[in-house]
């Protein structure tokens, strides 16, 4: 457990990684003219000292979003999960 601001380093690189993964997530979303508002780190996971995943929040979207998603992600190749990109 830790007190006061000092976080174990592997919490701050992980939140580091999951801020970028939402940086790249709205690139590519804007890329197809797709935006999620909601598109977010969770904060709960993030800042969680035992938790070194923190989850990205995808949030809500109205339905016309939803339909443009759908249409892009049936349109894309399969990528396996948890595959890296180059």
């Amino acid at each position: 457990m830790y007190y006061g601001s000092k976080r174990p380093k592997a919490s701050t690189e992980a939140f580091a990684a999951a801020t970028s993964a939402v940086d790249q997530l709205q690139d590519a979303l804007a890329r197809v003219g797709i935006q999620l508002p909601s598109l977010g780190v969770d904060l709960v996971s993030a800042t969680s000292p035992l938790h070194a995943r923190p989850l990205i929040e995808l949030g809500r979207c109205n339905m016309e979003t939803a339909q443009a998603l759908i249409a892009v992600l049936r349109g894309a190749a399969p990528v396996p999960v948890g595959a890296e990109q180059q």
